[in-house]
């Protein structure tokens, strides 16, 4: 007889400032990077001693239950078995760490806290363990937390994702990034898809601020609360956030 179910909250994730300090032998890269959590969240229900992964909500389409999922991957790491049902809220290739705070939903689920091998599922998944606000180095895996600082975030939901992976590489081939660069990852993840290039002058330009990519994804952000954005930018789905503990 499987046990009850239970309601898990997985948290998205911002990354503030992203420099790319390194390459390590094995190919990972190395970062830099200051990220906080996000008041938006996926929900999971979880039932242990039963299988399966299934998935709704507003970001939900594309999404399949393969093996490569990062909750899939998440539950043989740590050695459970569950059926999972994730309500999707935050979006995918969006730069805002759907996949990774669904899988370290699971890992804070199982109390599984080691952090090195999260990482290697995905570099995201040791910060969303964590959570609040802090430095994040190595591949994601040293977790340096920062006192927690209220703010609001505008996000611009744009109709696309961009693969982390790919930008990688495109940032390899690139020439080196001023330390100066708010997110290192940018410049790469327009070559990969040209139309965060047309994206941000649009906003810019319906904002008077300058937007800055949310990690390698395609949502790109601002400081502060910008409410009525959204109707100068059709197209796009304009969510005001806050930061979280």
């Amino acid at each position: 007889m499987s046990a009850s179910p239970i309601s898990l909250i997985a948290p998205a994730k911002l990354t503030l400032s992203l420099q790319v300090t390194g390459t390590r032998d094995d190919g990972y890269h190395l970062i830099d990077a200051e990220m906080v959590t996000l008041d938006i969240a996926d929900v999971l229900t979880v039932t242990p001693g039963e299988q399966g992964l299934s998935f709704d909500g507003p970001q939900a389409q594309g999404l399949t239950d393969s093996d490569d999922n990062l909750v899939s991957r998440a539950l043989r790491q740590c050695g459970k078995q569950a059926r999972v049902h994730v309500q999707k809220n935050i979006p995918h290739g969006g730069g805002l760490g759907g996949g990774s705070a669904d899988a370290a939903a699971i890992f804070r689920w199982a109390n599984y806290q080691d952090l090195e091998a999260a990482s290697r599922i995905g570099a995201d998944i040791p910060f969303c363990m964590v959570g609040g606000r802090a430095r994040v180095r190595g591949i994601g895996e040293i977790i340096e937390p920062l006192p927690f600082v209220a703010r609001a975030i505008t996000l611009i939901l744009l109709p696309f994702g961009v693969s982390t992976p790919v930008v990688y590489r495109a940032f390899d081939a690139l020439p080196p990034q001023s330390d100066e660069i708010v997110n290192q990852l940018e410049a790469a993840a327009m070559v990969v898809e040209p139309r965060l290039a047309v994206w941000k002058q649009r906003i810019e330009e319906a904002s008077g601020a300058v937007p800055v990519l949310a990690g390698s994804g395609s949502t790109w952000w601002l400081d502060g609360e910008y409410p009525n954005l959204g109707e100068r930018l059709p197209g796009a789905i304009v969510v005001v956030t806050r930061t979280t503990p």
